[in-house]
C-alpha cells in the first residue's frame, strides 16, 4: 500500500550547506554529469507541439547527496528550463537553518541509461546542484566510494531494478 508523504514535515537538506562550486580533489565529494530536462517540454513533445530541438536541457555537474530527498537545482537552472512553482516547502539546511524554498517540476532526470521524473526543491543563488537520495533510488544508481563516482547499479546494468514489497 502507498502512503502519500506528510508536507507538514520540513525536508532536511544535506547541501554541504549550499555548496558554491565544485571543490577539486576534495575526499568523499562525488560529481555525476547529469541532463536535467524540462519535463512539460517532453510531454508537449511527445504530443506534437513542439519540435525536439524546442525541448529545453542542460547538462550539469551534480554533487551527489544520498543525505538529502530531492533534486535541488539553482535559481537559473529553473529559469533555464521554465520551471514552474507547484509549491513551497520548508527545508533544513546542513547548518541547522530552515527556510522555505519553491517546489517547482516536472524535471527528467537523465544519467547513463537511466531516466527519473521528479519534482526539484530551487536553492537560492548560484549554489551548486544536488542529486539526492530519490532520483538516485529510481534510476538504481550507486556511489562507487573507491572511484568517487555515480554508477548504474551492477546487479541492474540494462534496466532499473524496484523493490515493490
Amino acid at each position: 500500500m502507498l502512503i502519500p508523504a506528510d508536507r507538514t514535515k520540513a525536508r532536511r537538506i544535506l547541501a554541504t550547506d549550499l555548496v558554491a562550486s565544485k571543490a577539486g580533489g576534495e575526499m568523499g565529494l562525488v560529481y555525476a554529469e547529469i541532463e536535467l530536462i524540462s519535463g512539460d517540454d517532453l510531454v508537449l513533445y511527445r504530443r506534437g507541439y513542439i519540435k525536439e530541438e524546442e525541448i529545453k536541457r542542460l547538462k550539469v555537474s551534480a554533487l551527489v547527496d544520498s543525505g538529502a530527498e530531492m533534486l535541488a537545482i539553482n535559481e537559473q537552472v529553473k529559469q533555464h528550463l521554465n520551471l514552474f512553482v507547484l509549491d513551497t516547502q520548508r527545508a533544513e539546511l546542513a547548518d541547522g537553518s530552515k527556510v522555505e524554498l519553491e517546489v517547482v517540476g516536472p524535471v527528467e532526470i537523465r544519467f547513463a541509461n537511466r531516466r527519473a521524473s521528479v519534482d526539484a526543491i530551487v536553492l537560492p543563488g548560484d549554489v551548486q546542484i544536488l542529486l539526492c537520495a530519490i532520483p538516485m533510488e529510481e534510476m538504481d544508481v550507486l556511489v562507487d566510494t573507491k572511484r568517487q563516482q555515480l554508477i548504474v547499479n551492477p546487479a541492474h546494468p540494462d534496466k532499473p531494478e524496484k523493490l515493490l514489497k
